[in-house]
């Protein structure tokens, strides 16, 4: 079977997340760390994480390196990305990709040419579609409306949002969560794809209106 066309509660879910050096100008991102998390038999196990420095040509940005508290000194003897293939095409592999804004670790991934990994399923799409009323669809902040951060935290212990790791083990179990929550567990893979956001959208705008109108007190 097609995996689009396969329930949810069948398929392999295999959660990826980059964190990336930024990108001064004339400069572009590259990664500097990847994490993947697999969920096998409903759970996520430390023995189905991976978790790798990458060694980039361009220097890790200030801008950066704020955020993911990554250095050009924790990169200079990683391998580079290409060197991790066999890795990310074992986990990935014959598996629904989840990640929370998928345009970036598809990015990335373009440095397999051809690698057929997917489909995909976009925990930030599928939060924006299902909790139209928050206000932040942050990786943490669904997380954190859906109640799993404690789960997360005990699964990557030491780790914090923007390791790569830890963001790839927070959007297995939001997509998780959400899944369960909202009963999609029988859903296909491209129903769950085109579940539309359009509330989202409806929801913010009226809120525009109501505040430009006084009426949000």
């Amino acid at each position: 079977m097609n995996l689009l066309d396969a329930p949810v509660r069948e398929v392999a879910w295999a959660a990826i997340d980059f964190e990336g050096t930024g990108a001064d100008p004339g400069q572009s991102d590259e990664a500097v760390q990847v994490g993947i998390a697999l969920l096998a038999a409903g759970r996520a196990e430390p023995e189905n994480f991976f978790r790798s420095f990458v060694r980039a040509e361009s220097r890790v940005t200030r801008a950066a390196s704020a955020v993911h508290l990554i250095t050009n000194r924790d990169i200079e003897n990683a391998p580079p990305l290409p060197l991790l293939w066999p890795e990310i095409k074992s986990r990935l592999s014959g598996a629904v990709v989840i990640a929370h804004g998928a345009g970036t670790e598809k990015r990335f991934l373009r440095a397999f040419p051809m690698h057929g990994f997917g489909p995909w399923i976009d925990t930030l799409a599928l939060a924006r579609a299902v909790l139209p009323a928050l206000d932040d669809h942050a990786l943490s902040s669904v997380a954190g409306e859906l109640g799993v951060v404690d789960d997360i935290r005990s699964a990557c212990p030491g780790l914090d949002w923007h390791d790569a790791l830890f963001d790839a083990v927070a959007s297995l179990f939001v997509a998780q969560r959400i899944i369960t929550r909202f009963g999609l567990q029988d859903f296909a893979v491209a129903q769950i794809n085109a579940l539309d956001a359009t509330a989202c959208a409806k929801h913010r705008a009226m809120k525009s209106l109501a505040r430009d109108a006084g009426l949000d007190g």
